[in-house]
């Protein structure tokens, strides 16, 4: 258990949510959100009826971050969470529970309100990632958007908004956002009147297919009027103003693997500990009984089971255990809210479903590949570290942020991928911004073991050995 966190925006962020019961909290990668928002909250409870507090987010958001988030920290372990996810029946089941905090993905917001009617019992709603409410409209818009309108204002006494980035796309997307926090008062009352106040639109052609389209444009004026109506509620964060930027900032995103891919990895991993048993190995050979594991871990495993890595010519086809990674990396591509994101991945297996889970991204296996990511054509850019971590410069210039998918041993091959965007690097472009560097995790595997060696660079076989002397009697 941690003791109170000493971030200092943190009195910011608490005389903030004590002076405006509706507000919003900007604060990028590595600022904690999470956190910050639930000592505010917190430190309010003092003085205001603040539970129970609903807090919204993707399905992974709602089943395990915020939990995870409220037990780590020694001045928020009283808080007791609730998590509203699963059948019909184990939502309705969590609803009748007691507690401080009730978590819930967006895409059950509708059945929520619905089942809840008039008898709503949350007096605090905290949006994490508000720009999914960005396509709010007063009488259109998303389904989830309008199902939360209804109550916003009518039911809830305090809304809190988080997000790294409130406008990825252009300051259209505050005024959904801000609706929820004054209600339009700030920006209009309705979407249209804000668009005819700070936008103009242009009839542009695409230069390929020759479709015209009317596009919206923003006033001269607009960028600087739009802040200042909005200031007052809105506490922007920047990392920059409190860490030393010169070293990466290591972010780990933990997964916990579903019951059956569990009980499966049990299974593999037991046969991986009698291959070792009793043996001196080698680096190499240690490294190769660990490779269905770490498939496992990653989500998928080749059918044949002979096949080992991608150079086995029966590596052909895999069979998909679990998605919970494919959530994590949805989630920090969300909260990256529009910079491009270069993903490192292991397997071809795992390029192949990182591929179908996000169709906006591509694989870097051409020069036209890394001079289109250059160009700011692709927003997510999957690399293998073998193929990207010498030979490429420039990458620094288009992203600080870089997620691994799947992992491996080989120390080296993950610190010269790293350098393709490093503080060194970012440093020598000119730009002062951290970097951000994501190990997605599943909990309890391989994975642990593969960066606690990059951690302390102990030996493949050591690790291994006692990790077996730990699980096998």
């Amino acid at each position: 258990m941690r003791d109170f966190d000493p971030r200092p925006w943190q009195p910011s962020m608490i005389d903030h949510a004590i002076n405006n019961p509706r507000c919003a909290l900007f604060a990028g990668m590595g600022v904690g959100k999470g956190v910050s928002a639930l000592s505010a909250l917190d430190a309010v409870s003092l003085v205001d009826d603040v539970y129970p507090a609903l807090v919204l987010g993707t399905l992974r958001v709602a089943r395990k971050v915020w939990s995870t988030e409220a037990g780590k920290w020694s001045h928020l372990k009283h808080l007791r969470v609730q998590k509203i996810i699963g059948s019909s029946a184990d939502r309705a089941t969590a609803l009748r529970q007691s507690g401080d905090l009730f978590t819930l993905n967006y895409e059950n917001l509708p059945w929520l309100i619905d089942r809840l009617g008039e008898d709503w019992p949350f007096k605090t709603v905290i949006a994490d990632e508000s720009t999914r409410l960005k396509n709010f409209r007063l009488k259109q818009g998303g389904k989830r958007a309008q199902a939360l309108g209804k109550i916003a204002h009518a039911k809830v006494h305090r809304w809190i908004n988080l997000t790294g980035t409130p406008s990825p796309n252009g300051l259209r997307d505050l005024w959904g956002q801000t609706w929820f926090l004054d209600k339009g008062h700030r920006l209009g009352l309705t979407f249209s009147g804000f668009e005819q106040r700070w936008f103009a639109y242009k009839r542009r052609q695409d230069a390929i297919t020759k479709k015209v389209e009317i596009v919206p444009v923003i006033m001269p004026t607009a960028d600087r009027e739009i802040h200042e109506r909005i200031h007052d509620i809105c506490l922007s964060v920047d990392l920059a103003d409190y860490v030393d930027l010169q070293k990466p900032i290591y972010v780990p995103v933990k997964v916990e693997l579903p019951p059956k891919a569990r009980a499966l990895y049990r299974d593999m991993e037991r046969d991986m500990f009698i291959a070792l048993a009793g043996h001196e190995v080698e680096a190499v050979n240690a490294a190769s009984k660990t490779i269905k594991c770490l498939q496992l871990a990653n989500g998928a495993v080749y059918v044949d089971p002979v096949a080992e890595g991608d150079g086995d010519r029966r590596a052909r086809e895999f069979v998909e255990v679990h998605d919970r990674k494919l959530e994590a990396l949805g989630d920090i591509i969300g909260d990256a809210g529009g910079m491009p994101v270069i993903v490192a991945y292991q397997f071809k297996s795992d390029l192949t479903r990182l591929l179908k889970a996000f169709p906006q991204g591509r694989a870097l296996q051409t020069e036209q590949d890394e001079d289109d990511f250059k160009a700011g054509r692709i927003p997510v850019l999957f690399a293998h570290p073998a193929s990207a971590g010498h030979g490429i410069d420039g990458f620094q210039d288009v992203t600080n942020i870089m997620v691994f998918f799947g992992h491996w041993w080989d120390l080296e091959l993950r610190d010269q991928i790293i350098g393709r965007i490093g503080p060194v690097r970012q440093m020598q472009s000119g730009h002062d911004r951290p970097v951000f560097i994501y190990d997605i995790v599943a909990e309890d595997t391989i994975d642990e073991l593969v960066l606690a060696r990059h951690d302390t660079k102990r030996s493949v076989q050591d690790l291994l050995l006692d990790a077996m002397k730990r699980k096998v009697p």
